[in-house]
């Protein structure tokens, strides 16, 4: 007979063994890849439609975000690394079956990619950035590289768009993987997570875009997503339910328990029915401010990151 156990009892610091493995760097980490695959994704799929001028704060203004927010994150992942040194490890062998091995590698390659993207966009959309430090004219070769990244931009665009969308969907793999979690044993997380990292793209987009039209463009994806991602929770919620006792005790951490208040008051209702709200009557005709939306929808996506990472590690199977 195969019996499944809520984990509980003694917790002595120091001397029992602690459940928790992960801190906030890692939530941070998966935030920052997540908003950072959600900007790319728009960025190299208008650009492959032809609307990189029509929309310029999607394709050129936001690119600046994705390269610096994968650095951060990296920092972060490596800060929270044991041994930092050995990080170099994780590209000597590639493990197909593995989420971790498939996250170092896609992170390998897409960085370097969103260096290039915002480089090539960057005396276009940061003119009197350069005017002032004068990069081009200190480092001649900064204008062949240019000239080089400008005429294969169509071909890192066209790489750019799966491998955003695999970075999106690693961020929950990578929860989902753990089996021995009951709270983040759940196939919905991938798409869930891709989700949420794809509104926090439009809401950065948002955020920098200077045209009215392109503000209302995105907030009418960033409302479909909203939707999209209301309804994988739900499914997710649903999912729990009718698991396992201890998978249904597990989302007790969420529904009724501790992380009750940051899951739906900052999460659900702040960070996406709000938002939602707001978008909606925008569209009807009423005038809000779009930025609003746009940071409750960041602030929304980080809170959802740190709580699953939290609750996530209080609730464990035995077998």
């Amino acid at each position: 007979m195969h019996e499944e156990l809520f984990t509980s009892g003694r917790n002595i610091p120091n001397i029992d063994p602690s459940l928790e493995v992960w801190h906030w760097p890692i939530a941070l980490y998966l935030f920052l890849g997540g908003l950072a695959a959600g900007i790319l994704f728009f960025a190299a799929l208008f650009y492959v439609l032809g609307k990189d001028k029509e929309y310029p704060g999607a394709v050129k203004m936001a690119s600046i975000i994705p390269p610096v927010a994968l650095s951060l994150g990296l920092l972060a992942l490596v800060y929270d690394l044991t041994h930092p040194l050995y990080t170099w490890q994780l590209y000597t062998t590639f493990r197909i079956e593995s989420p971790m091995s498939w996250g170092a590698w896609v992170l390998m390659i897409v960085t370097p990619l969103s260096f290039l993207w915002a480089f090539s966009y960057y005396r276009e959309a940061y003119s009197k950035v350069e005017l002032k430090i004068r990069l081009f004219s200190r480092f001649k070769f900064l204008n062949k590289l240019e000239k080089w990244v400008v005429k294969n931009r169509m071909y890192i665009a066209y790489a750019l768009i799966p491998l955003s969308l695999i970075l999106g969907v690693y961020t929950g793999i990578l929860l989902s993987a753990f089996n021995a979690r009951p709270l983040w044993n759940n196939a919905i997380l991938g798409p869930l997570f891709l989700t949420s990292g794809l509104s926090t793209g439009a809401a950065a987009i948002i955020i920098l875009s200077k045209s009215v039209k392109e503000k209302h463009l995105f907030g009418k994806i960033d409302l479909g997503l909203i939707i999209i991602e209301l309804a994988l929770i739900a499914h997710m919620i649903m999912g729990y339910y009718a698991g396992s006792q201890v998978q249904l005790e597990a989302m007790n951490l969420l529904v009724g328990g501790e992380f009750t208040v940051m899951f739906f008051g900052f999460v659900v209702l702040l960070g996406l029915l709000v938002p939602a709200t707001l978008e909606l009557i925008e569209l009807i005709g009423f005038r809000v401010p779009v930025v609003v939306p746009a940071i409750l929808v960041i602030i929304g996506g980080l809170v959802f990151r740190f709580v699953m990472i939290e609750a996530g590690q209080l609730t464990r199977y035995l077998y």
